[in-house]
């Protein structure tokens, strides 16, 4: 399978801070919202991250052998929909994987004026939808959702019977080092988020967050990822 490349901002291998079990997680650079509180904003420019392939990124994401689903955040992923919908089909013949997506774009809008042509392709293959912006107003501090105005759709008969609590359950987050960066993985039960910054800003650094947050640690420039 060829096609267009995966615009790219970070990818997380083996993560149990966004979703059931253990997962691999793309977060793409690009969005077309700016939400007030966004933990992400040097992820929303539409502008060139790390260009990969989705064969390329398959084989990164499924590196460990234990991984049992995929999350999708960013950015949004609606805006590269068609190339996510090839990561997903080339992951999946190689093994049975879970699959969840953070989008900013309510499901009905996605399914009557989808934004890209690959939106249909890319909602076949998931099996659990968060959708809407997220309300800085509205963060209640539990669940997978951002904030209590988006909702989980569960698309699949196998997330309909899982027992996740992604609404309400608590949170959870992951501190992963490679080198000088330090990414948060999840999204953040209270206080956390202001904590990883304060000892970050210890050390001199930059940022990324959203469903995870990075750190330069070299580096004070700011590079964040995307609350999800």
């Amino acid at each position: 399978m060829s096609g267009p490349l995966l615009n790219v901002a970070a990818t997380q291998v083996g993560t149990r801070a966004l979703g059931p079990g253990l997962r691999s997680v793309v977060w793409v650079q690009g969005c077309p919202f700016t939400c007030r509180g966004c933990m992400s904003p040097d992820w929303i420019p539409d502008r060139p991250a790390r260009l990969v392939a989705p064969a390329d990124l398959a084989a990164e994401l499924l590196a460990d052998p234990g991984v049992t689903g995929l999350t999708l955040s960013g950015g949004e992923p609606m805006a590269q929909a068609g190339p996510l919908a090839d990561l997903v089909e080339l992951a999946r013949e190689q093994r049975e994987l879970s699959v969840i997506c953070f989008t900013g774009h309510r499901l009905a809008r996605l399914r009557e004026r989808p934004p890209d042509p690959g939106v249909p392709r890319l909602l076949a293959q998931l099996d659990v939808l968060v959708d809407g912006l997220y309300v800085a107003a509205q963060d209640q501090g539990r669940g997978l959702r951002g904030s209590a105005n988006q909702q989980v759709h569960r698309l699949t008969e196998r997330a309909r019977r899982s027992p996740h609590d992604y609404e309400h359950g608590p949170r959870a987050a992951e501190i992963a080092v490679d080198g000088p960066q330090a990414l948060l993985v999840g999204v953040p039960p209270p206080g956390l988020l202001a904590a990883f910054d304060t000892a970050v800003d210890r050390v001199r650094s930059g940022l990324r967050p959203g469903g995870g947050r990075e750190r330069q640690l070299t580096n004070p420039q700011h590079d964040d990822g995307r609350r999800t």
